[in-house]
C-alpha cells in the first residue's frame, strides 16, 4: 500500500524544489492522470515517488519515475530489455535525444539513474516535446 498521493507528492515537491521545477512535475502528473494506464505512488520516508506505467503486449510497463525532490529517472534501458518493437523504441530515444541534447545509447547511457529536473528542463517547451513523447511511446504500445 502506498504511502504517498498525489496531493502529499505535489506539496513535498512545492517545498522541495523551486517555483519552476514544481510547475512542471504538477504539469507531468495532469498529463499523467490522463495518459496513463497506470499511476503509483511511493511508500518512501524521505521523498515521494511516483511511476508512470503503461500497459503493453508484455505487460505494464513503467516509463518514467519522478521523485518529489526533483528528479527523473527515464526507464530506457528498462524498455530495450523487454524487446518492444523497434520503432518503438527508436522513436522514443530520437525524441528523447532531439529533446534533452544528449545521447541515449548503451555507450552514453549505460544505466537508468535518477536526474536533476532543473538540469533537464530548461524550457517549457522541453516539458512539452517530453510529454509528447511518452503520449507517443504510450500509443504505440497500445497498438
Amino acid at each position: 500500500m502506498s504511502k504517498w498521493t498525489k496531493e502529499q507528492f505535489i506539496e513535498d515537491m512545492r517545498n522541495k524544489c523551486s517555483r519552476e521545477i514544481a510547475k512542471i512535475g504538477e504539469r507531468i502528473i495532469e498529463f499523467s492522470d490522463t495518459h496513463a494506464s497506470e499511476v503509483t505512488w511511493g511508500r518512501g520516508e524521505d521523498h515521494g515517488t511516483f511511476t508512470f506505467r503503461s500497459d503493453s503486449d508484455v505487460g505494464m510497463l513503467p516509463l518514467f519515475h519522478m521523485t518529489s525532490d526533483g528528479q527523473m529517472n527515464f526507464q530506457i534501458n528498462f524498455l530495450r530489455e523487454k524487446e518492444l518493437p523497434k520503432q518503438v523504441m527508436r522513436d522514443l530515444i530520437v525524441k528523447m535525444e532531439a529533446n534533452f541534447l544528449r545521447d541515449y545509447d548503451f555507450e552514453s547511457y549505460p544505466a537508468d539513474v535518477y536526474e536533476e529536473m532543473e538540469y533537464l528542463f530548461h524550457t517549457y517547451s522541453q516539458v512539452d516535446k517530453f510529454i509528447g513523447a511518452i503520449e507517443g511511446c504510450v500509443y504505440r504500445l497500445k497498438q
